[in-house]
């Protein structure tokens, strides 16, 4: 982000932390959460892959174990009050860390591996299932780069600065803003699930109904993420985006 930008021009990215729906202990909290989701995740995504025709798929559920593990660590440590008062800037990266893991790796991983069963009916290739994967990344990254784009044009010309007449309307710009973006996603999830049908790849609809709703929350999470990073980046350079010791959130620059 570019340094001309004030704290004026994020002003609205700080309403969450002012309802204390973003505060230090409404974060320690979602991490507790976190912990039992990215554990039930992780064992449906275990029990699906030991199923799965998926290349290499004990090796990335060995590696993604070691990740969940580490990410739990953390997300107990940082739940307690006396660690996160002290270090809330690893704690809201922690909780974007936590929230993607679950939210995109690990229903990533469980389509794909729902994909490669063959209960699926799909009876592909190692190569059919890697462009699948490829496919749903692409347009996954399509999702954040133009949701990123898009975050960047509002913040140049305002419509995150509180009091404005952007402000004002920003409720009702922000919907049809959202519509470009919504409809680059929509195209990647009608693409690759027209390109599974056409095929005849998948004949179960119980997990071709699983896999669209795995797809739909991915994409949702990458179009959260570069909000999530934006406030990240706030919290390291405006101290307004912080709390004190006592938990209140300090005062505007």
């Amino acid at each position: 982000m570019p340094k001309r930008l004030t704290i004026e021009d994020f002003a609205v990215l700080r309403g969450p932390l002012e309802s204390g729906r973003q505060g230090l202990g409404s974060l320690g909290g979602t991490l507790l959460i976190f912990i039992f989701l990215q554990a039930i995740l992780f064992l449906l995504e275990y029990y699906v892959g030991g199923y799965s025709l998926f290349p290499n798929n004990e090796k990335i559920i060995m590696v993604h174990l070691w990740i969940t593990l580490v990410l739990i660590i953390f997300s107990i440590i940082y739940s307690i009050p006396a660690i996160y008062l002290k270090s809330q800037k690893l704690q809201y990266f922690l909780v974007l860390l936590v929230s993607q893991n679950v939210g995109t790796v690990s229903l990533y991983l469980l389509v794909m591996f729902l994909i490669g069963t063959e209960e699926a009916g799909i009876n592909a290739d190692e190569k059919l299932l890697i462009m699948i994967a490829q496919l749903i990344i692409l347009f996954g990254f399509l999702v954040f780069v133009a949701t990123f784009i898009r975050l960047y044009i509002l913040l140049r010309k305002g419509h995150y600065r509180k009091g404005s007449k952007n402000d004002v309307r920003r409720g009702k710009f922000e919907t049809k803003s959202y519509i470009p973006i919504a409809i680059l996603g929509s195209i990647g999830l009608v693409f690759v699930i027209q390109y599974l049908i056409r095929k005849s790849y998948i004949a179960n609809l119980e997990i071709l109904v699983v896999v669209i709703i795995g797809i739909t929350i991915i994409y949702t999470m990458l179009f959260i993420l570069p909000e999530q990073l934006v406030i990240l980046y706030c919290k390291f350079r405006f101290k307004s985006f912080n709390f004190n010791r006592r938990g209140y959130l300090e005062s505007e620059d």
